[in-house]
């Protein structure tokens, strides 16, 4: 496979892929990001203690909704029908701190991939938490975005640990 920059056009300008000669396919996404922050922020979310209201719930709706506009948040992005976009939480204990890991797994029929989408997500909803929690914790800290697995097209599938 050649190592080149796909939105560059052979002129050096930036430029959207013309995706209409490829075939549709099913393609799957998943990412995920985490959210760093106190024990005791994580406590008040997992006990429905903030005072915005439900973040986990907000958090997931917000993801849904960036998935599906991506294509208007990343310029080169192309707008996609997509058929699935789920968000799913898991908190965890490390060290003397807390985190909260989020994925998104995107799903859709299409002629190019759903990444940017999953990326996306995950990115929007690790903010909307630092956005309902900086009241009581603004030391949260957003990391480890990145692509865990995408499947189908022409490239086929992508794990990130192998």
């Amino acid at each position: 496979m050649e190592n080149k920059l796909t939105h560059v056009n052979e002129s050096g300008n930036a430029h959207m892929v013309d995706v209409s000669g490829k075939a549709i396919t099913g393609r799957i996404a998943i990412a995920e990001a985490y959210v760093d922050m106190k024990p005791s922020t994580l406590s008040l979310i997992l006990s429905d203690q903030i005072e915005k209201g439900d973040v986990l719930a907000v958090c997931r709706v917000a993801g849904i909704m960036a998935a599906k506009k991506c294509s208007e948040l990343i310029p080169l992005c192309h707008g996609l029908n997509l058929s699935a976009v789920s968000i799913d939480f898991e908190p965890q204990d490390v060290n003397d701190s807390a985190r909260l890991r989020i994925v998104s797994t995107c799903k859709l029929n299409a002629q190019t991939g759903v990444e940017m989408e999953a990326l996306t997500a995950v990115s929007v909803a690790a903010l909307t938490v630092y956005d309902m929690c900086k009241a009581v914790d603004k030391a949260m800290q957003v990391n480890g975005v990145r692509l865990l697995e995408k499947h189908g097209g022409k490239s086929g599938s992508y794990y990130a640990d192998n």
